[in-house]
């Protein structure tokens, strides 16, 4: 049974923050999301898809730290392993950054990551996100967030919703956003290991691409499902088995696959019923347990 001390979790992210940043460094926050739910509406003439869906910033999240150079140059000081540096968002952020606001100057990015990869959580997006806000203003930009959000649509289309800062109910792309006041909820969210590629999912025939679109207040009631949840789970059979053993799970008030997956997310009105749950996962599943967030930690920086 995979059981959490978070007083021993956050002494741990302390250690491995004092590893990785430089002492003193100010550190920022990059928060994961779930989709609340997910449909696809349709396909425009170009083969991008339409989609409706709600996003939910949680409070489990990678962090940031940087460093201002003066020589230009823009360098991850801890690339990840298993991701180039030049498809690395931050990377690629920065640089987009500098090079569409005329500035020479560079910067060392420190990044610590906790959201996993390719499952549906939006990290890269939330990381490339947290690096425009936080150069805008330490290289002296200072544009508003409806020119960064423009900017960061180019680096995908979560980017958008990182930089607008609000819980939001999204359509279009996912770049057409309402602010949503969404209700206090803690999430039970497991994460299969297993990746799943967005492009694959959208590419299959057998994925639904004329859900009937709903309006905000219909989610607002309890509507929405994912569209890619059968896909996903036809492709990993493991995404269907863990999502059918939160769906059995007591108190949940939504259950579902964030995102093209593959993490699942429950969610409950209070956080005791979420780590009832959460004690109960079998030690062949992993996750964590995480509240959400009325808004995203640096709308206001």
């Amino acid at each position: 049974m995979l059981v959490i001390d978070i007083r021993k979790t956050l002494k741990l992210n302390s250690e491995v923050e004092a590893s990785l940043f430089p002492s003193g460094l100010q550190t920022f926050p990059a928060p994961a999301k779930l989709n609340l739910f997910l449909h696809v509406v349709g396909r425009r003439a170009d083969g991008y898809h339409l989609l409706q869906t709600t996003f939910r910033f949680i409070d489990f999240s990678d962090r940031l730290a940087f460093t201002v150079r003066s020589d230009g140059i823009i360098k991850v000081m801890n690339p990840l392993s298993d991701l180039p540096e030049v498809d690395n968002l931050c990377t690629r952020a920065a640089k987009l950054l500098r090079d569409r606001s005329g500035k020479t100057l560079g910067v060392e990015i420190y990044l610590h990551k906790q959201i996993p990869m390719g499952g549906g959580l939006g990290g890269g997006s939330s990381d490339a996100a947290t690096t425009l806000i936080v150069l805008n203003r330490l290289w002296g930009i200072n544009w508003d967030r409806a020119r960064l959000m423009m900017l960061g649509l180019e680096l995908g289309a979560d980017v958008p919703v990182f930089i607008y800062g609000e819980n939001a109910f999204a359509e279009g792309v996912g770049e057409k956003l309402t602010q949503l006041a969404l209700p206090p909820a803690w999430y039970v969210v497991l994460t299969p290991p297993v990746h799943i590629l967005t492009a694959d999912i959208f590419a299959c025939k057998e994925l639904t691409r004329n859900t009937i679109p709903i309006k905000i207040s219909a989610f607002s009631m309890g509507a929405g499902h994912n569209d890619l949840e059968p896909v996903a789970a036809r492709m990993q059979p493991i995404v269907g088995d863990w999502l059918q053993w939160l769906k059995q799970q007591p108190g949940t008030s939504k259950v579902g696959m964030s995102g093209s997956g593959a993490c699942l997310f429950a969610e409950f009105p209070e956080a005791s019923s979420a780590l009832k749950v959460f004690e109960r996962i079998p030690v062949d599943m992993c996750g964590f347990m995480a509240k959400g967030l009325a808004e995203h930690p640096l709308l206001h920086f």
